[in-house]
């Protein structure tokens, strides 16, 4: 998670890309250069130890955009694949109620 970050904040396209699980990579990623990613908070983790498969992250990244700041907030799934840890997607926001 925190090297997924360290890209998105350097703006590498093609670590994003290679850590991606295969079933849900993009073709390409559009990264807006305005958004400058300044700070990860993580917030929860799941499994992901050496002896899991899968795991989750509950995060909260920060950035500036056009001298804003602001933050989104994101439940990951991360999975093995051919032993290196991928992202798999976002897990569905719970439903308040």
């Amino acid at each position: 998670m925190r090297s997924r970050f360290s890209a998105f904040a350097v703006g590498d396209e093609a670590y994003l890309l290679r850590t991606w699980h295969p079933a849900g990579r993009p073709a390409r990623l559009d990264l807006d250069p305005r958004v400058r990613w300044v700070r990860l908070e993580i917030l929860r983790t799941d499994g992901g130890s050496v002896v899991h498969t899968e795991g989750t992250v509950r995060f909260r990244a920060h950035y500036v955009e056009r001298g804003r700041a602001g933050q989104m907030e994101e439940h990951s799934r991360f999975a093995r694949v051919d032993g290196r840890w991928v992202y798999a997607g976002a897990l569905p926001a719970p439903t308040p109620g």
